[in-house]
């Protein structure tokens, strides 16, 4: 357990980034706090500042909670996410506060073989009450790692100030698994790039042994209950040929659109789904007439609510 009265923990990240922007690194650089195999994680009432890449990482973890958490760097460091659950399942983040110069969130599962061969999904997560400032990247980003698969993600009464984009996809060839399942209502969103946005053409890869027959299952994506305003472009929607998005459902949104919004507000290609009260009409691939999108109702368990107290 991570918990204290808003403590600070400094990870002195700029002459990492220094080095990294000149090409200076022979190995990666290392994140804030990383926790692998571990279960019944809580994470509560600290601050993270200046990471050299990624800050919270928990990876292969059963039952994480973190809440109340404030995570914080330059809007252009580095591949600086806040948190990235990474083939972890029942994971908890709320009433979290993130300026980035990456994701917000970032949920993955292995990338292209190594994710297939591990085979151990992100699955049962929730993301509520997040505040996300990301001129340059996603509120949530699931992937572009998601091999492993990424299934039943539960964001709402989320908040993204001049962030690039809300709830995104990103995978591509090579990359198998799947994202399904995921269910997204009651976002508030103030100057965005782009308020919807799929990315079938991923294209980074480990090395040269991906297999281009490994295609992604993305399906069941659903949005309701989504306010933004300032808004460049509504929805940029690439699946993948011959390998298409699918299942997607949108209700109840609004886009108000900025001054200089681009004429075209909503580029598909490759999806396929339906919409109920979306404003700006959405493009063909999502025009069919359909109802409000369906969200989870019952609670999920994710525990303990708070670890036992250690005595001396």
């Amino acid at each position: 357990m991570f918990a204290g009265y808003n403590g600070t923990i400094n990870g002195q990240g700029q002459v990492w980034w220094d080095k990294f922007h000149a090409k200076q690194l022979d190995y990666t650089r290392g994140y804030l706090l990383e926790l692998l195999y571990s279960r019944d994680i809580i994470i509560s009432n600290v601050t993270f500042v200046d990471a050299p890449s990624w800050n919270l990482h928990p990876t292969y973890c059963t039952n994480v909670t973190i809440s109340g958490v404030t995570i914080l760097a330059p809007v252009h460091s580095p591949n600086t996410d806040g948190i990235d659950p990474d083939s972890s399942s029942h994971v908890k983040i709320e009433d979290c506060y993130i300026v980035s110069g990456d994701d917000c969130i970032a949920v993955k599962s292995g990338w292209d073989e190594y994710g297939i061969r591990f085979n151990m999904p992100s699955q049962h997560i929730v993301v509520r009450r997040l505040t996300c400032i990301s001129p340059t990247s996603a509120m949530i980003a699931l992937g572009s790692e998601m091999s492993g698969g990424i299934q039943d993600v539960r964001v709402e009464d989320n908040i993204a100030i001049n962030t690039e984009s809300a709830v995104r996809i990103k995978s591509g060839v090579g990359r198998g698994g799947f994202v399904r399942d995921v269910f997204v209502r009651r976002l508030s969103l103030h100057t965005m790039k782009w308020v919807f946005w799929m990315t079938g053409n991923y294209g980074q890869h480990p090395d040269n042994s991906s297999d281009p027959k490994a295609l992604p299952e993305v399906t069941g994506i659903n949005y309701r209950d989504v306010f933004a305003e300032n808004v460049t472009m509504a929805g940029r929607m690439e699946g993948i040929p011959n390998d298409p998005y699918t299942g997607i459902c949108m209700s109840n949104v609004t886009a108000q659109l900025a001054p200089k919004a681009k004429k075209l507000q909503w580029n598909c290609t490759d999806v396929q789904g339906v919409a109920y009260g979306v404003s700006p009409e959405p493009c063909p691939e999502l025009g069919a007439e359909g109802k409000p999108c369906t969200f989870p109702e019952e609670e999920l368990v994710i525990g303990p609510p708070e670890l036992p107290k250690c005595t001396y």
